[in-house]
């Protein structure tokens, strides 16, 4: 029995990772490599292992840096199922379906490029029938379901608190007369997040596969969190102009429509036109509005009482694109929010183009910019920017809340450990180098515990 790291090694994106029991190998996510350009290409590149060989996957959550190459698998020869909670399976329905559009549309216009200078035609890295195809290889489960999925594999998955539907997934592996348990935190929700419930703890492992986003970091605290987006609410009311935010389809707009409801009166919310400029996040609402089975109890009163979450009176679902180009033409009193997430693409880049160089717009970053990113440019400062070849100048005020985190910070990663009884191996991913080894020192410091921080195709014999 053995574990091999194919990916998110001292980085945040592209999680894979593969188990082998016996004759039988199982791959723990399949995530699409984000970040510069020079990053992205390595989406094309073979697996480092054969595809037809796996026999199934476990996926703990939807977001394309662990979801966005399973198509990919599948178009490379996978025949298994793929394991993962059924809000899970319902996201990915949407996700990888838009991702194969991107991927035909970016092809498109690669290879007009192409023809004129005479060179070869490329092909998408996968279709959006082929994200269909791959959509019929889910199979769900629900939270404390334990299926043995593989001989000498059994799954259990548990609440991660990330974003809906995603799960902690605890593997019991078994060989011969050996047994082994592996747990993988996916990716650990941000305690008294909006909507979710807190990651669920958990007592015995033999190896943990943690993840370390935030391992260097603390947040703010709620209250400072919400005091912070409601000041910045008000300063852009005062000085008329409108609020972009690139946010992250899953997760991240359901819980911002949220806070925005729940905080109406108090944020000033009837002097705004909100815009939900993201067929892709509107889709997303409707799955996080039918699986309220999983809410936190204050998401579920909300629920029982009004029978939704989202039901704020001024706010506007843009799905055609001659829509989205009209609220470009709004000067003030706008709240536009839109993917992606890191500014990488979508509608967002179009809003920025129209309002970043206003000195009274205002950006507000709510989630993880990797390096590389558009996003993590302006985070860091950037008094300029390039969108399609033209230079423009940031006089934006660039707000950077990092208290909305889905991820959880550095202590409750800590707190969430503490309760492996036998504090166990410890295999750090899904971070950058920084805060990997903050992590690590203070998990080694407090629990005594073997820290390692996994490398690209390491193994561990377990």
């Amino acid at each position: 029995m053995n574990i091999q790291f194919f990916g998110a090694t001292h980085e945040v994106t592209g999680s894979c990772y593969l188990i082998s029991v016996g004759e039988n190998k199982l791959l723990v996510e399949c995530g699409l490599v984000q970040g510069s350009r020079e990053h992205e290409r390595h989406n094309n590149d073979e697996f480092p292992f054969s595809a037809k060989d796996i026999d199934a996957v476990v996926l703990t959550h939807a977001h394309i840096d662990h979801s966005g190459r399973l198509p990919l698998l599948v178009k490379r020869g996978f025949n298994g199922k793929i394991y993962s909670h059924s809000a899970t399976t319902d996201l990915c329905a949407i996700m990888l379906e838009d991702s194969g559009y991107l991927n035909e549309k970016n092809a498109y216009w690669e290879n007009k490029k192409r023809e004129r200078k005479g060179l070869e035609l490329i092909e998408p890295l996968y279709t959006k029938d082929q994200a269909k195809q791959a959509h019929s290889h889910f199979k769900s489960l629900d939270y404390q379901q334990t299926k043995e999925i593989l001989p000498g594999i059994k799954l259990t998955f548990k609440d991660a608190g990330h974003i809906i539907g995603s799960s902690i997934a605890e593997l019991e592996l078994t060989e011969g007369s050996r047994s082994k348990k592996v747990v993988f935190s996916g990716d650990l929700g941000h305690k008294n997040a909006p909507i979710l419930r807190d990651p669920d703890p958990i007592s015995q492992a033999d190896l943990v596969v943690m993840e370390s986003t935030y391992g260097d970091r603390l947040h703010r605290d709620w209250h400072s969190t919400l005091q912070e987006i409601g000041e910045i609410i008000g300063n852009a009311n005062s000085q008329k102009g409108n609020i972009l935010i690139p946010a992250f389809t899953v997760g991240r707009t359901q819980e911002l429509l949220y806070l925005l409801n729940q905080h109406y009166d108090e944020w000033n919310i009837a002097d705004w036109e909100i815009f939900l400029d993201s067929p892709m996040g509107i889709k997303a609402t409707e799955v996080y509005a039918n699986h309220a089975e999983i809410y936190d109890k204050h998401a579920k009163k909300i629920k029982h009482q009004h029978g939704k979450l989202f039901n704020l009176p001024n706010l506007h679902f843009s799905e055609k694109t001659d829509y989205s180009m009209k609220i470009n033409q709004i000067k003030s009193g706008a709240i536009i929010i839109a993917g992606s997430g890191m500014c990488t693409g979508g509608r967002i880049k179009h809003h920025l183009k129209h309002n970043i160089w206003r000195n009274h717009c205002h950006v507000l970053i709510i989630g993880y910019q990797a390096r590389g990113t558009l996003g993590r440019s302006l985070v860091d400062g950037t008094k300029r920017i390039f969108l399609w070849g033209e230079e423009i100048q940031v006089k934006a005020k660039v707000h950077t809340v990092g208290g909305l985190s889905a991820h959880a910070d550095q202590q409750e990663l800590i707190n969430w450990y503490s309760h492996f009884e036998n504090h166990p191996q410890v295999a750090l991913v899904h971070g950058e180098p920084k805060a990997m080894d903050s992590l690590e020192e203070k998990l080694k410091k407090q629990f005594s515990c073997d820290v390692l921080q996994a490398d690209y195709k390491q193994i561990i014999e377990l």
